[in-house]
């Protein structure tokens, strides 16, 4: 089938980028009317953001502690992921395998031809293999859509704000005093970017997440085998021990859904879509697959 996106989706995607230019060019003016040199700060934050592009995929599976897997060890898994990754006119991802209790899945790498798709063994044993087949038709939808490289674009002057508010004291003391204090205020304004840039970037990987769960339906032409997978894992999540999310929560933003320890959080702060808005948006798509519209 002949990909498709969906036109709202985005629509909203590069609203929310161009917002997220007009805070930051804002933000280094005003930076830049304090008198505040930034340039060392932004070779810091473009050293992190040239890490976590180039190195991302190495990042993410040391961090979950994901092994990659061959063919002979898991077959059926790479079936899968080799006639996906034809059908979306992609290279065939490396596979991983997590062994952890909490079921999920994500997708990480810098290009479609440096992807790395990654299951849990509990959510392979936990789906059926059409359910597992919808789960990584949305993890290479985020692969297609180049979601690595968007969301690192788009989080990268808010590292420099996060440098300024984490370090602004360290560097007030080493301002001279007949110069005044650039910084105070610079480290209010940082505060300011870095929660309107972090409300912005969650809402655009919101987006990215109802995209890749609409290019799964697409891909599959099963949106109902979506549903039920999303709603197995999230059913699942909630016998899972808390301290066995604690530790892959660093990982949430990659993750098909969020694995939480404490209780529910605001879903202005959320990186994922509601469970509830992203079945609905899957009812939608299916009915028009019935229709034929």
């Amino acid at each position: 089938m002949k990909w498709q996106r969906d036109f709202g989706l985005t629509i909203r995607v590069w609203f929310t980028m161009f917002l997220l230019l007009i805070v930051y060019l804002i933000f280094l003016s005003v930076l830049s009317a304090l008198g505040v040199g930034v340039g060392w700060l932004i070779l810091v934050a473009g050293g992190l953001a040239f890490v976590q592009y180039f190195f991302s995929d190495k990042l993410v599976l040391w961090t979950t502690k994901a092994r990659i897997v061959d063919e002979q060890e898991y077959p059926e898994l790479h079936a899968i992921v080799s006639r996906l990754a034809a059908e979306v006119d992609i290279p065939k991802p490396r596979v991983a395998v997590v062994q952890t209790p909490v079921p999920n899945a994500f997708a990480t790498g810098r290009s479609p031809s440096h992807a790395v798709v990654a299951v849990t063994d509990s959510i392979l044993r936990l789906l059926s293999p059409k359910e597992l087949e919808a789960v990584l038709a949305h993890e290479l939808s985020h692969v297609k859509n180049r979601d690595v490289l968007t969301l690192t674009v788009a989080s990268f002057l808010a590292m420099v704000a996060a440098i300024i508010m984490q370090n602004a004291w360290l560097f007030s003391m080493t301002s001279r005093r007949d110069q005044g204090n650039p910084w105070i205020v610079a480290w209010v304004v940082a505060i300011i970017v870095w929660l309107v840039s972090t409300l912005l970037i969650r809402a655009l990987s919101r987006y990215r997440e109802f995209a890749a769960d609409r290019g799964s339906a697409l891909i599959t032409r099963r949106p109902h085998d979506l549903i039920t997978a999303l709603e197995k894992i999230s059913q699942r999540m909630d016998y899972v021990p808390p301290k066995e999310k604690q530790a892959v929560e660093g990982a949430n933003m990659f993750y098909i859904i969020p694995a939480l320890s404490g209780r529910s959080i605001m879903e202005l702060f959320s990186t994922h879509p509601p469970l509830e808005k992203r079945v609905a948006a899957l009812q939608q798509i299916e009915a028009q697959l019935v229709s034929g519209v």
